[in-house]
Formats: structure tokens, C-alpha cells, sequence
């Protein structure tokens, strides 16, 4: 069973992901979005990859170098043994800067004996549409595409191009490296660059984990989600990603294949959230920034997802030369959910918003920038509440009035008048907290099932939602109101199977979901343990801990029968709410809010 079994590597400008046994089998660059330099996952025979392989049977160890995001790769075979230590290389200059090229180097230490190893190195470029040519210079090797845009890359090394390009037998007896860049280097590298490089990078993530606090008994598994968390974030723009993949199914032969290497505002501000209460603030005012340099001011149009890089356009394209994972089609790039219209997403910013305000409040001095967003989104909401939309989990066809939709309009609202009293306009805070209430009283009387007291998945109807799991997250009731004991108990009771949760479980524009959404999973184990179930709560996290691949990470979704990871990986969203659920079951000091803080 393919379980997912990739370790990332990344340093905020693109990422790679590397097999168990050491194959480069997805990277796109020079950034996140750009088209895949490897994409073997999406296509065994044509994606392209780059493997290091050993010579013989070697028993394969793989392990991420603690509190880092440098992945180790062991091999050994009796006396003869190597690793390969795959980074991204990123690190703080002299300058103040941040240095994140979009190189993948490839540090192969020696350990013992004489081992051999066979690089087999296939780069397809521009998502492999057409055949790529590898040509030898003195300095490096160049990859080319023969058709269609013009791609290349360069890859450098002190071991032999013509063994390396033949595959051909190579004997380790002393240290070596392969440097794959998508820039022409002005400089040759060499073995003391490359250990320079790797100490450097080392010690900048070691530094960035020590900010985080020990507040859980579930310390590794916290550290390493907040590393993923940092490595789907963009340097340049302070963008958040989703993930870093396109088009890794959410049931093996399905149609449910996205792709989402693009910021959603929504996965955005909960990441920012979860890194800000964890120290990392650098992280969250960068985003905010990245809030105020794509939100148009006094316009109407808000998405609810963006380009990590504005200059890039979102059109949803398929890919019908490229198989699809495990034959899984379609291939897409872009996505059309950017023109899908989720009422929710205005009281998503306007939380990020409020946080930040509550976080940065003496170093902010775009206040006036800040005040005109906070009334542009609040008017939306004053204006759209009613309105019908494609909710969170994005309905391609059909519009509702769905509940969590509306629970994020209150959120809005009330964000809104937090911020004007911060602000000092007392009167815009009056007449958004009115607002706020005539929300309420709507979901209430429209959105809560009479006969189970639980919030429903859309107005008028009897299916549930694990969205409204957040309702007591986000203020809007308390975790000891009775609706929402309620709407935990009913939603366990309809969305649960073996220790795992449907996100919902009615029939959507592709049919009726196959596949667990992880995310749900754990924001069903945060309710039940907040509502006083501790032990149901803490065997069921612990259960689905055990469901990582074998270094901690998730995707989006798990397969019910075989446990298997599914969907796009790894998931900012599942990482997300991994951390979360973690603080609140170990009762850490200062994590939990609790809801009456939000309260009017």
C-alpha cells in the first residue's frame, strides 16, 4: 500500500518531496506554483525524477534531523553504509535578509566501507508535456525542454557527469554532493560551500524551533507540524499555501484531484493563528501585510483564495498527457474556486485582522490602511449575510444557505466592533454589534434542528457538518452551551466511522464523499474533549496518530478501510489543526481561550 510515504524539504520558496528510498518525485521551480521540474507522483512513467540509489540490497533508514527540516536518508549494507542529506538551503544573511534560493542540494555523507550508488537523474520539464534534453558542460549539466515554454535547470556536483547522466556505478569513499538549481551559477560549488550551506541551514532551523514553547506532551509531534507549517509559507509575498502538491486524489481513481498551491484565506488565518500563539509572530505580520496588498480597499470583488504571487493567474487548466496519481484524472493546475462566492470568508480576515491587532497593537502603523479594510469587509457582511454561497468545502453546482457561512458572518461582525472600539468609533462598534446579534438570532432559530438542538449543515435541513465543530473555536457559542454539546454529540454520532470523521456525509456534486477529511477528525477530538469526554478524546487522538506516514506527516484525507494517507500533501490545514488539538488536550497554560472571552 502506497501510504504517502514522502518527507518534504523546502525553504519558503518551493519545496520538494522525497520518497522513502531517496527519489526526488515532485518539485516544482523556482516557486511553489511554477511548473514541476519532477512530477513522478503524478505520473510514474513520464513525471521525471531524481534518485539516489544503492547498489545492492541496503537496509533504507529515513528520519528528519531533529528540530529541523533537513531530511536524512540512511543506507547500509554490513560494512559499507552512507546518507543522503536532502535541504533547501535557508538562512538569515549578514544583511538582514533571507537566503532561500531555488536550489535543492543533495550532501551525500560517507560512513563506512566502499558502498556504490547509481544516480538516475530524469528531470520533465514544464509538467513533463514534452520530452527534456540533458546536455554535459564543464561546469554543470544543463536540462532542457525541447517543445513548448522554455524551461531548464542546472545541476552541479563533484562526482562524474558522464556516470551520473549514464546512471552508471559509483563508488563512495569520501564525501560528495549534487546541486540541482534553477539558476545558472556565477560560481562553481564545491564540498566546503555545500557543508557551509548545511550548517547554516541547520542552525537556522534549530533557531526558528526554539521559539516555540514546550507546552504539550505531544512536543515532536507539534515541532515537526510547525515546521511543515513554516515550509508552506512564501518568502516573498508572505503568502500561505495549503499544500504543495496538484492533483493527489482524495479517493484513488476519483475526480476529486485540486490543486493547492495557492493561499486560501481561510487555511491562511488559522495557520496564522496557531504560529502566532506559538511565538512565531514573524510569520503573522507578514501575512497581515499580504491581507492589505491583495484586498482592494473600497471595491466589492474579495477572493477567497489567491496566487501566492500576484502576478500569477489562477485559471484552472487540465494536464491530459499526465496519468494522475495511481491513474487518477484528471490532472488539474489552477483552481476555479477562485471565483466561487463563500460568504465566510470576509469574517475569516476580519478575525486575522483582530489577532493581529490584538498581537502587534503598538508596532502596527497602517491603522488607517487596516480601518478601511475592516469597514469595506463588514459592509460585505452586512450585505451578503442573507445572500446564498458554495460554503466551506467549495460546491462546484449548487448554493445553500449553509450554517457555517453564517457563523463566520457573526464572526465578522464581531471582530468588527472589536476593532472599532479599539479604534474608538464607538458608534461603528454599536452598529456592527447590532449586526452581530441579528445574525445570531438568525442561525439559531434557522440553522438548529429542532428535534436534535445541534447546528445543521445548511438552513432547513437535517445533515450535519463537522465545519460547525468550530462554532465554539471562533466565540460563537461556548463549550458549554447545550446546542453545541449538541452539535458535537449529533455530528460523532452521524460523521464518525472507526475513530475518523466525514466532513459531511450527503451527496455533493461528485456523489457521496469515500474518504475521512483529517482535519475533521481532529476538530471532532477537540470538541468531545472540550465538552468533557477527555478519554474518548485522547484515545481517538492518539489513534490517529498512529495514521501519519513514517515521519509524522498528514494529507488531507484518510482512507476508512485501509488508513491509508490521501488528497494533497502535506496539508497545512491537518498540521494546523494537529497542533491545536495537542495544546488543548495537554491543558497547556495560556492556550485555551475560553469562549465567554469572545462573548458581547
Amino acid at each position: 500500500m502506497n501510504n504517502l510515504d514522502y518527507g518534504i524539504i523546502g525553504n519558503c520558496k518551493s519545496a520538494a518531496l522525497i520518497s522513502r528510498r531517496g527519489s526526488i518525485d515532485w518539485c516544482c521551480l523556482p516557486d511553489f506554483d511554477s511548473s514541476s521540474v519532477f512530477a513522478k507522483m503524478l505520473d510514474a512513467e513520464k513525471g521525471g525524477f531524481f534518485s539516489i540509489e544503492a547498489v545492492g540490497e541496503y537496509n533504507i533508514q529515513q528520519r528528519y534531523l531533529e528540530k529541523t527540516n533537513i531530511l536524512i536518508t540512511e543506507y547500509s549494507c554490513g560494512e559499507n553504509a552512507f546518507q543522503v542529506c536532502d535541504f533547501m538551503p535557508r538562512y538569515r544573511t549578514d544583511s538582514g535578509t533571507y537566503h532561500c534560493p531555488p536550489d535543492i542540494i543533495r550532501y551525500i555523507r560517507y560512513l563506512r566501507g566502499e558502498p556504490k550508488i547509481r544516480v538516475k537523474y530524469q528531470p520533465c520539464l514544464a509538467y513533463a508535456q514534452h520530452e527534456s534534453r540533458v546536455e554535459i558542460s564543464t561546469e554543470f549539466i544543463k536540462a532542457m525542454t525541447n517543445k513548448g515554454p522554455y524551461e531548464s535547470v542546472y545541476l552541479y556536483s563533484d562526482l562524474s557527469f558522464k556516470e551520473i547522466v549514464n546512471s552508471s556505478p559509483i563508488t563512495i569513499r569520501q564525501d560528495s554532493f549534487l546541486t540541482l538549481s534553477y539558476n545558472q551559477k556565477l560560481f562553481r560549488p564545491g564540498m566546503d560551500w555545500v557543508r557551509l550551506e548545511y550548517q547554516r541551514t541547520k542552525v537556522y532551523w534549530l533557531g526558528w524551533v526554539a521559539k516555540t514553547p514546550s507546552l504539550t506532551n505531544y512536543q515532536k509531534e507539534v515541532e515537526r507540524s510547525s515546521l511543515v507549517l513554516k515550509l508552506l509559507t512564501y518568502q516573498k509575498t508572505g503568502a500561505i499555501l495549503a499544500a504543495v502538491t496538484t492533483s493527489l486524489p482524495e479517493t484513488i481513481g476519483d475526480v476529486r484531484n485540486w490543486d493547492y498551491r495557492y493561499c486560501w484565506l481561510r487555511d491562511a488565518s488559522m495557520t496564522i493563528s496557531i504560529l502566532s500563539r506559538l511565538g512565531h509572530y514573524n510569520v503573522a505580520k507578514r501575512f497581515l501585510q499580504f491581507i492589505l496588498d491583495i484586498i482592494p480597499f473600497k471595491d466589492e470583488k474579495i477572493q477567497i483564495m489567491y496566487s501566492i504571487n500576484p502576478r500569477r493567474r489562477l485559471t484552472e487548466r487540465e494536464l491530459p498527457w499526465l496519468d494522475g496519481y495511481e491513474g487518477s484524472k484528471p490532472v488539474r493546475v489552477g483552481n476555479a474556486a477562485i471565483k466561487q462566492k463563500q460568504n465566510d470568508i470576509y469574517g475569516v480576515v476580519l478575525d486575522v485582522i483582530y489577532e493581529s491587532l490584538t498581537i502587534f497593537h503598538e508596532s502596527i502603523n497602517n491603522k488607517e490602511d487596516l480601518w478601511t479594510v475592516v469597514r469595506t469587509l463588514a459592509r460585505h457582511v452586512r450585505n451578503n449575510w442573507k445572500k446564498l454561497d458554495s460554503g466551506i468545502w467549495e460546491f462546484r453546482t449548487e448554493q445553500k444557505h449553509f450554517t457555517f457561512s453564517k457563523v463566520l458572518c457573526w464572526v465578522g461582525m464581531d471582530r468588527a466592533a472589536r476593532i472599532a472600539k479599539f479604534f474608538g468609533k464607538d458608534n461603528d462598534s454599536k452598529d456592527y454589534a447590532y449586526w452581530r446579534e441579528q445574525i445570531k438570532s438568525d442561525i439559531l432559530k434557522k440553522g438548529c434542528n429542532r428535534q436534535t438542538n445541534a447546528l445543521t449543515q445548511f438552513y432547513g435541513g437535517t445533515s450535519m457538518d463537522a465545519a460547525n465543530l468550530l462554532a465554539q473555536q471562533y466565540g460563537f457559542l461556548s463549550y458549554k452551551d447545550p446546542v453545541y454539546i449538541d452539535t458535537v454529540l449529533q455530528t460523532f454520532k452521524e460523521l464518525s466511522k472507526d475513530g475518523l470523521m466525514y466532513r459531511y456525509n450527503s451527496p455533493d456534486d461528485f456523489g457521496e464523499p469515500k474518504s475521512s477529511f483529517t482535519i475533521c477528525t481532529f476538530w471532532m477530538i477537540k470538541s468531545l474533549y472540550l465538552i468533557g469526554k477527555k478519554k474518548q478524546a485522547i484515545e481517538m487522538f492518539d489513534q490517529i496518530l498512529q495514521y501519519s506516514n513514517h515521519l509524522g506527516l498528514f494529507s488531507e484525507d484518510i482512507d476508512f478501510e485501509t488508513k491509508r494517507l490521501l488528497g494533497n500533501f502535506p496539508q497545512g490545514y491537518s498540521h494546523i489543526a494537529l497542533i491545536d488539538t495537542a495544546l488543548t488536550i495537554s491543558d497547556s497554560p495560556n492556550w485555551f481561550k475560553e469562549t465567554e472571552d469572545f462573548s458581547p
